[in-house]
């Protein structure tokens, strides 16, 4: 994946002068995952800078190169460290074209490295995706798999609106057989795509949780259910059609994430889901994700992470949820919980 990144970059600064990357230490060092290996070199330091570290200033200076006609795709080294840069882009990036009734867009690409498996500690491995998507303005897409990376982020360099690229880190060494020569079409931004089809339960997830969720539905072969998997690819805009009709298909849903559940993405996507498939839920829809913590020590980030023992836990639920229901027993639990 960190490759194909690296090829998407090369290849829109390549086809487009207009095109600029900068943060820190994306020149000389070629960034700390190496996305930006060699750009500098082949596009020169004015093309490819190195920043303080500011990241208010990085973001400030990049709404002022797409004022003036250029793209620039800022790095934010860690998904963190981009929150100093957060009010640029509350109050500068998201509103611009809405401001200027659209005379004026800010075709600037925000990629952050986010969320974790990686050992890394607090500051270094948020799921802070919740913020971008509660901004109204900015486009929220990340990829899971290789060719998505290739092509989610050329897409994103070429849109006339600004991007939150989330970059999943701990998939940044996945492996495909794509080849940039021949790169494979991707859905555009906004579709979501079957991952696995099945029958039993729609598992909607992205970007680092779609490994996981596709290790569940092998698992879940033991017990008898066939586990159909969405990966969202964009946050916003939002594939309802094609989730909608997943869950309409198999009944039952469970959405799978590393942000934290209390106010995360799981909430909304439970809420449209509910709204827009009622009468098809044999199920309550659930939720697997993050604790609802600050990002724990390495040793501790198994437990928090969404895994497969908890994501096949709320899948029994949905079957035992669904049956209960069927016995006509469910009212006796009605304003007291479980």
């Amino acid at each position: 994946m960190a490759q194909a990144l690296n090829r998407a970059l090369r290849d829109a600064m390549a086809e487009d002068p207009a095109v600029h990357v900068l943060g820190e230490d994306v020149g000389t060092l070629g960034g700390v995952f190496r996305i930006t290996d060699g750009l500098a070199a082949e596009f020169g330091d004015d093309r490819c800078a190195d920043t303080p570290l500011a990241e208010a200033g990085i973001l400030g200076t990049a709404v002022g190169m797409a004022m003036y006609g250029l793209r620039p795709v800022v790095e934010m080294q860690f998904d963190a460290f981009a929150y100093p840069a957060f009010e640029q882009l509350l109050s500068h990036v998201a509103k611009m074209r809405n401001r200027t009734r659209g005379a004026l867009p800010l075709p600037i690409t925000v990629r952050v490295p986010y969320g974790g498996g990686i050992g890394g500690v607090e500051h270094h491995s948020d799921s802070s995706e919740a913020y971008y998507l509660a901004t109204p303005g900015l486009h929220v897409v990340t990829p899971a798999t290789v060719a998505d990376a290739y092509g989610l982020l050329r897409a994103a360099v070429a849109s006339d609106d600004p991007v939150i690229f989330l970059e999943p880190k701990r998939l940044y060494w996945s492996k495909a057989d794509w080849s940039p020569a021949a790169p494979e079409p991707v859905p555009p931004v906004g579709r979501a795509v079957v991952r696995r089809a099945g029958t039993s339960a729609t598992l909607v997830t992205y970007g680092p949780s779609l490994p996981v969720c596709l290790a569940v539905a092998e698992a879940a072969r033991a017990e008898g259910w066939d586990l159909e998997v969405v990966d969202l690819r964009s946050l916003v805009p939002l594939d309802d059609e094609t989730v909608c009709a997943s869950v309409r298909r198999t009944g039952r849903a469970v959405v799978v994430h590393e942000s934290g559940e209390f106010g995360g993405p799981g909430g909304e996507l439970a809420a449209r889901i509910t709204e827009r498939c009622f009468h098809h839920l044999q199920a309550p829809v659930l939720r697997v994700a993050g604790f609802d913590i600050p990002y724990p020590p390495p040793m501790l980030e198994r437990h928090h992470l969404p895994g497969v023992d908890r994501v096949l836990d709320a899948v029994a639920r949905l079957q035992w949820e669904s049956e209960w229901t069927e016995t006509g027993n469910a009212g006796a639990f009605e304003g007291g919980g479980r």
